[in-house]
């Protein structure tokens, strides 16, 4: 079903993908010299001009018999200033941040957001796709009320399975989340953390991942086999894809937790009302949804004829799609279909990742994400930045390769649960919901992206409110960009500015 599809590409779950040898792909490789550098800056983020260090160090992780099965590299940006040394340091808070995939490196929330420098795409509408890309002091960071820790799991970034372990120790959703514990138990007692404000920051699968981790951080006898008792104070889910269960055929959660994104999109472009606003053509979609759609989908074929046409005549006039078109795809607009029908007569198409994105409809190409029209764009320079500011910036010496996304060895082959390369079919958000009813002060931020269809924020709202999280300790924030919410400088700032009120908010 095209939108269980489209919940899978959000995660980059793409196991049709052929694969040219993925024997090779999951091999282990030779244990190779740990990458390590330390690099002293200064810099000024928020109002606050500070000097700062970033150490790029390894973590290695080993199983019950003693041999060492993976090397994880994270790069940390800790303020280093006087004031902030000594005692006070040990209590400074701490984010640890890591993207998704599952199989991409942290890149993406390192150049867009989190890192003292980004990538320049505060126009993301006019996005540089050949080089040289060009990257900028970035004051948004906010590593003015905290430090920052960016975590590349097995396989991505400069990160490695040694020869004592294999794939299958690390490349599924438990797996991940138990090696993920383990870099962040090493990394808070290296440096004298462990009593710091702790966050997790994570996005599309990350999300994912830190539902899991915030469960397992604190053990249990029964799952953990330990009792660790490190809790959080807060987590922030970027594109959230908690709930991997949707889209089964009858499902229709996905075409109503699409639709607000849409209405936006539709008035984006400009096919509905030409007063439209994106935030009204969001609250239109809520109130079509409550008093009108749910009652029409859960009517399926006993929907009189009457009734279907005045449906399709109302969700027309709300997203812009011709009233045949919602007719004939039998009143659901999959985000997938949206993209190609939107546009259709003028010949485009539009982004999954960022709706507004466009590239020619008649494009050759059909991989789902290096063929997308944001993805295609926008990555390059994601990729060429990073790597100047790894050498010349981080100081890494290294001949190793930077691995962005590593699709044939490990997101092909991820456990959801039911035994590698098996579709996800799973919601994860009681593990959030479970890690938060053991800590009463956790606190949960979720951002979306108004334009974003493959993890939209109708079905985040639907995800969390159904899941036992408690709204009370949850706070919503949507941003004028897509899949990646700080695309463009006004979303960039206005998450970056709620992070830091996130942080500094007491329990």
């Amino acid at each position: 079903m095209q939108t269980r599809r489209c919940a899978r590409l959000a995660l980059m779950a793409l196991a049709t993908l052929p694969l040219a040898d993925p024997v090779a792909a999951q091999t282990p490789v030779a244990a190779q010299a740990p990458i390590a550098a330390i690099t002293a800056h200064q810099g000024t983020f928020g109002t606050t001009r500070m000097q700062y260090t970033a150490t790029v160090e390894s973590y290695v992780l080993g199983d019950a018999d003693g041999k060492s099965t993976a090397s994880i590299v994270t790069t940390s940006y800790l303020r280093s200033d006087a004031k902030e040394g000594g005692a006070h340091r040990i209590s400074r808070p701490v984010i640890f941040a890591f993207n998704g995939g599952p199989g991409s490196a942290s890149l993406w929330l390192h150049m867009g957001l989190l890192g003292p420098r980004r990538v320049d795409v505060d126009n993301p509408l006019a996005v540089q796709t050949s080089a040289p890309f060009a990257t900028l002091p970035n004051p948004d960071s906010p590593l003015d009320v905290a430090d920052i820790v960016l975590i590349d799991p097995p396989g991505t970034g400069y990160s490695q399975i040694l020869p004592g372990g294999t794939p299958e120790m690390f490349y599924g959703v438990q797996q991940d989340a138990a090696a993920t514990v383990a870099v962040i138990e090493q990394w808070l007692r290296r440096h004298n953390r462990m009593n710091a404000p702790k966050y997790l920051l994570s996005e599309s699968y990350g999300t994912i991942r830190a539902a899991v981790v915030a469960r397992q951080l604190a053990g249990g006898p029964t799952q953990t086999g330990t009792m660790d008792g490190i809790t959080l104070n807060g987590v922030i889910l970027l594109g959230q894809s908690l709930d991997m269960a949707r889209g089964e055929a009858g499902d229709d959660r996905a075409v109503l937790g699409v639709l607000p994104s849409l209405a936006a999109t539709a008035c984006h472009f400009h096919k509905v009302a030409p007063d439209c606003t994106p935030e009204g053509q969001i609250a239109a979609a809520n109130r079509f949804i409550e008093q009108t759609y749910l009652g029409a989908l859960y009517a399926g074929s006993h929907l009189p004829p009457e009734r279907r046409a005045a449906v399709a005549r109302e969700l027309s006039a709300l997203i812009g799609i011709p009233e045949q078109d919602v007719l004939a795809h039998d009143l659901r607009i999959s985000g997938a279909d949206f993209a190609t029908l939107l546009l259709r007569g003028s010949g485009q198409r539009i982004g999954m990742y960022d709706a507004r994105f466009t590239l020619p409809a008649n494009a050759t190409g059909h991989d789902p994400v290096a063929d997308d029209p944001a993805m295609g764009q926008y990555v390059p320079a994601f990729i060429a930045a990073y790597d100047d500011y790894a050498r010349h910036d981080l100081g890494i010496v290294t001949d190793r390769p930077y691995q962005a996304i590593a699709f044939r060895g490990i997101n092909a082959r991820w456990d959801y649960g039911f035994g590698p390369g098996v579709p996800p079919s799973m919601n994860f958000a009681p593990d959030l919901a479970i890690a938060m009813t053991r800590n009463p002060q956790m606190r949960l931020m979720v951002g979306t992206g108004l334009y974003d269809l493959v993890t939209p924020m109708g079905s985040a709202d639907q995800t969390l409110a159904h899941a036992g999280v408690p709204m009370r300790a949850t706070t919503m924030h949507s941003y004028p960009s897509g899949h990646m919410a700080y695309l463009g400088k006004a979303a960039r700032q206005t998450l970056a500015s709620d992070i830091r009120a996130f942080v500094e908010q007491q329990p």
